[in-house]
């Protein structure tokens, strides 16, 4: 009886830690990216982005290099780990289709002040649409917004909140609960969560072009679960299946996945 209470009393202490410091689980947040690296072809900006609530976002900014104005933009909302600088390539590969994009940090990841919380994030991806939507260089009406991750959950309330000309996710959760409880089985994540990041419900609501792109060997968010967001959604839609793990750069990959993209986002803008 001793030994059962002990360890009943040690679940109940590691459930209270993950009630309490529960964001540490959720967010981890990379250091500062620093400014842009020359690359050739195109023109790479350091810039900062002030949101409502008071905070300075860091985010760089991608041309291709003599295309003009009146570009499209694709607004990159990244994952979980890490800082923009681990996303180069992806914003490269968008470059190269002939898109201007904004890659940014949220609010306490990188070199951007304050602290993540769900909320948080989805101010942080609106202050960013916002500053793309007021440059003259870019067409408001061919803003499209990808995100990877975690930050397909921000992408998707970002559809919600901001008119974009189309919509794509890769390696997408269908909610915060979904994945911690898969994550951490032996604690009732659902009932404690305070984040929900419901994907799976608010893509129900869209009416844009819709590209979901999933690995079947995702190791960490498992491939049903972005079957599950693109069953929930409604059309138009498509349904690209990659392979890899979490980690392993997604669509940019191969060429024929990059070359889906390209046409996806064609015919979006």
């Amino acid at each position: 009886m001793i030994w059962i209470l002990a360890v009943a009393a040690l679940y109940l202490l590691v459930v209270l830690a993950f009630w309490v410091w529960q964001d540490r689980f959720m967010y981890f947040p990379g250091p500062p990216a620093g400014p842009p690296p020359a690359v050739r072809g195109l023109d790479l900006r350091e810039e900062w982005i002030a949101t409502p609530d008071g905070e300075r976002l860091h985010a760089w900014s991608v041309r291709p290099e003599g295309l003009g104005d009146r570009l499209g933009a694709v607004l990159v909302c990244h994952g979980n780990a890490g800082n923009i600088a681990n996303r180069q390539l992806t914003a490269e590969t968008f470059a190269a289709m002939g898109w201007a994009v904004l890659m940014f940090e949220y609010r306490g990841y990188g070199a951007s002040s304050g602290k993540p919380d769900e909320e948080g994030t989805y101010v942080d991806a609106v202050a960013a649409y916002d500053r793309l939507a007021a440059d003259p260089a870019i067409d408001p009406k061919r803003i499209v917004a990808y995100g990877e991750s975690l930050g397909g959950a921000v992408a998707i309330e970002l559809a919600g909140r901001r008119p974009l000309a189309a919509l794509v996710v890769e390696s997408t959760f269908t909610s915060m609960p979904d994945i911690g409880a898969a994550v951490y089985p032996w604690i009732p994540v659902r009932l404690l969560a305070r984040a929900h990041y419901d994907s799976v419900e608010k893509v129900r609501a869209l009416k844009i072009p819709l590209l979901v792109i999933h690995s079947p060997q995702d190791d960490l968010i498992p491939f049903e679960q972005g079957q599950r967001l693109f069953a929930a959604a409604g059309e138009p839609k498509q349904f690209l299946a990659t392979s890899g793990r979490h980690n392993d750069w997604g669509f940019a990959q191969t060429a024929a996945w990059r070359s889906l993209v390209r046409e996806f986002l064609a015919r979006a803008g």
